[in-house]
């Protein structure tokens, strides 16, 4: 089963191991705060470097880490 990530009207996100068939309905708020989460497209970035050459991960967009280019101190670039 695949793992998705949700997200609730406050922000909060979450992730949860769903079958295909349920991936898109609202899943229940799991702490039991009357929150209701709905499926979001996870962002994530892959960069590969050379063995030892140091690591980081390039901005597209909206990065995986959820901020802005730039924000994360990583070596992102728009």
């Amino acid at each position: 089963m695949p793992i998705y990530e949700y997200v609730a009207e406050d922000g909060t996100r979450i992730e949860a191991l769903r079958s295909m068939a349920d991936a898109d309905k609202p899943l229940a708020d799991p702490e039991q705060k009357g929150r209701v989460f709905t499926r979001v497209v996870s962002a994530f970035a892959a960069k590969g470097t050379a063995a030892g050459a140091g690591g980081g991960h390039v901005h597209t967009g909206m990065c995986g880490c959820g901020k802005r280019p730039g924000s994360c101190g990583g070596q992102g670039r728009a």
